[in-house]
Formats: C-alpha cells, structure tokens, sequence
C-alpha cells in the first residue's frame, strides 16, 4: 500500500543556526544583541525586516498572556498615600510595548487597558516619577493605537468582533481614568491616548 500523504509545511523549513553564531547569540550581552539585530535589519533588504518581523509575532503569540495575573502589582501606595510605581510595571510596559512594536497593536492594548484600570482610586503628584510614568505610558497607548491601525490595515486582524471589544474597553476605562482625576482633582494623564482613540472608527 502506498504511503499515507502528509500536508506541506506552509511555514519556511528553518536551518540550524551556526555553532559558533549560537555560542556568540547566548552569551552576548542585550546591548550587544540590540545594536547588531538593529545593524541587520537596517542594512538587509526589506524582506529581511519582514521575516524578522512575522517571526517575532510567532515568538509573542506563543509567549503572550491573555491578562495579567490578580496578584499583579503595577502600583502601590507609599505612607504619604500617594502612588508609587510598583515591581511588575516595568516588566509589563516591557511586554506592551514588544507587542505593538511587532505589529501585535490589538494585544498590545489589550494590556495596556489592564495597566490604566489599575490607575483607577490612585492619587499622584504629576512632578513625580509616577507622574512621568503615566506619561509613559499615555505615548505607549498612543503609539499601541497606531499599531493597531496597522494591524487592521494589513488585514492580520482575524478576529474584528474582538479588535472592536478592545477598543471599546480601552475608550470605557480612559473615561473612568478622565472622570477619576477629575474627582480628586488630578490631571488626566492619558489625554493623547483619549484624543486618539475617540474618532477611530472601523
């Protein structure tokens, strides 16, 4: 009996990575790795930066968490109660911003509307390193909606029921945030992100 058939792979067969290059790949420092992925990429041809650049998406989907964890700590209140940057903020603005700077936008603000609900009930000086973090943290947002658009334009969205749902929470959770501030007599920290979001409709 002849062999059963097996599907094509559709993804490219990859090879193994030379002895030498993958001793250099762990052992190097992240600055190192940075400023050689960034030489590459700069100087190949586009279809480099394309391969690189859907290949990071494969790495982020595998790696990415649908929402942060309860027991998360973005911010904690410090003795004069106001809001202080907390252990998990850097390491998750971190993973935000890989996501959109991938082209993963929807995922992107996905978590970056986690980030901003965990502002809600907070009080902070806007001269402050919080304050500089919030501000961070607005471009984040900002910069997630273009990625978005991005995403959407470059038909990757295959979900558009839920890209919408994204958005949707992300404009519920910045009125609260403007609403908020506004009670105590903060100011609105994500004011880009606010302006950007309201007339993006799709």
């Amino acid at each position: 009996m002849p062999a059963p058939e097996t599907p094509h792979e559709t993804r490219p067969i990859l090879g193994h990575v030379n002895l030498m290059m993958d001793s250099f790949i762990a052992n190097a420092e992240a600055d190192d790795l940075r400023a050689v992925v960034r030489t590459l990429l700069a100087t190949s041809p586009h279809s480099v930066t394309a391969t690189f650049t859907a290949v990071a998406r494969r790495r982020l989907e595998k790696m990415n968490a649908k929402a942060l964890p309860p027991s998360v700590r973005l911010f904690m209140k410090a003795a004069d109660g106001l809001a202080r940057p907390g252990p998990d903020l850097r390491p998750v603005l971190a993973r935000a911003r890989a996501l959109y700077g991938a082209g993963m936008g929807f995922a992107s603000l996905a978590l970056l509307t986690d980030v901003a609900r965990h502002t809600l009930g907070l009080r902070w000086d806007e001269e402050s390193e919080t304050g500089d973090v919030l501000a961070a943290i607005d471009a984040d947002i900002t910069q997630a909606i273009q990625s978005a658009k991005e995403e959407l334009g470059g038909a990757r969205v295959a979900d558009l029921p839920g890209a919408r749902t994204t958005v949707g929470e992300l404009y519920g959770v910045l009125t609260h945030c403007e609403q908020d501030a506004a009670r105590w007599g903060g100011v609105f920290p994500f004011e880009r992100a606010a302006m950007s979001i309201q007339y993006w409709k799709f």
